[in-house]
């Protein structure tokens, strides 16, 4: 049964996983678009969009929180300098996946995850 299990385990253990969305998260805001897994993309949205809400409001305490959780100093600036005032108006949904086939190797299902308002 699955009572109550709120995220996806990814085949890691809790700090591994947490620091790969954390990479994900600071590369899709470096660059603004990563392809990954389709049940990678999924936890990335979660992780990011929560990121960026907490970039809208842009005060320090939420600043120090969002820089604990990502550890990535440029992609921490680059949101609360650039990619917040982008959203400022958004309620949510800022970011799309678009599911582009299936990798070579493993044929795992792989998907584009990108910001919707790209510059």
């Amino acid at each position: 049964m699955r009572h109550r299990v709120d995220r996806r385990r990814l085949g890691r253990y809790g700090s591994h996983r947490l620091a790969m969305l954390s990479n994900l998260t600071a590369s899709l805001f470096l660059e603004e678009r990563v392809e990954t897994t389709v049940t990678r993309a999924k936890e990335v949205r979660r992780f990011a969009e929560r990121m960026i809400t907490k970039a809208k409001i842009g005060d320090l305490h939420n600043r120090r929180i969002v820089a604990s959780r990502m550890g990535n100093v440029e992609a921490v600036k680059k949101l609360f300098n650039d990619i917040a005032g982008r959203f400022s108006e958004r309620q949510g949904g800022y970011t799309r996946i678009i599911k582009t086939g299936y990798r070579k190797g493993d044929a795992a299902p792989m998907a584009v995850i990108e910001l919707v308002e790209r510059s």
